[in-house]
């Protein structure tokens, strides 16, 4: 959650240009132009190839920080009539004990102002909790008082859950391989092909997901699936079709030999 206790403390962190500019540029589009957070960050870090580990982890982060609590930044940093990216990008870095360089674009930026923002909207949960009124209404009507444990487990970073392509490996196998590249991962119980990435790191220039050995996909989703009981031959409908990893696995499940639509 966006609780002051949970950001790092780092008054001493420096603060380059070209990477809050991207984070700028990266916010509009997926917030104006109403853009796939994952498709303008996978965009946004092919810019410079001379960013490192460090500055593209800078650059995802904080755009997707920004994302998930983009209604709290912008009460907080009473841009809600025009958007002024740098502002808000401010405003969250100022909640993360970030000082703010002598840049342009920080100008009139009171970090005071800011912190006496926060300590308000405390008792709003919607505000707090960065949802629509309507979204909360709705929810703690269908669900009491367990809905502030719900909405506070939904603000949490998700974990990198891989699903094992049966169709080219095995669980056993696919753990053996990324263990021997020191990628930590272990299988999740209760999940018949899930893994759990122990530790986040960038998995998708391993030869193991070029060759198709597995997806990345959240361990509910891998559920629904399984649940259908699907059969070699069957034709399904899949109706709730996003990025297409219900599909492909299906697709496994069915040992490629169904039609799914």
């Amino acid at each position: 959650m966006l609780r002051l206790s949970l950001f790092c403390l780092n008054y001493t962190m420096k603060l380059y240009k070209p990477l809050c500019v991207a984070v700028v540029n990266a916010l509009s589009d997926i917030i104006d132009n109403h853009k796939y957070a994952d498709k303008v960050i996978e965009k946004t870090l092919k810019l410079d190839k001379r960013w490192g580990s460090r500055d593209r982890k800078f650059i995802a982060e904080t755009i997707y920080d920004m994302v998930r609590w983009n209604r709290t930044l912008i009460e907080i940093s009473n841009e809600r009539k025009s958007l002024n990216y740098w502002n808000i990008l401010g405003t969250h870095l100022v909640l993360k004990k970030i000082l703010l360089p002598d840049w342009e674009e920080f100008n009139g930026i009171n970090p005071k102002l800011i912190q006496n923002n926060y300590q308000k909207i405390q008792k709003n949960r919607a505000i707090r909790e960065s949802i629509p009124d309507w979204l909360d209404a709705y929810c703690f009507k269908e669900l009491g008082n367990i809905w502030d444990a719900e909405l506070e487990a939904l603000n949490q970073q998700a974990s990198v859950v891989l699903r094992v392509n049966t169709l080219k490996t095995t669980k056993t196998k696919l753990i053996q391989e990324l263990r021997s590249q020191n990628i930590k991962i272990r299988a999740l119980e209760g999940y018949k092909d899930a893994l759990l990435l122990e530790e986040r790191q960038n998995i998708f220039q391993l030869d193991a997901f070029k060759a198709g050995f597995f997806e990345v996909q959240d361990a509910s989703s891998q559920l629904v699936a399984e649940f259908m009981k699907l059969e070699e031959g069957m034709r399904i409908v899949d109706a709730c079709a996003g990025a297409g990893g219900k599909s492909l696995h299906m697709a496994a499940l069915t040992n490629n030999k169904g039609k799914i639509i």
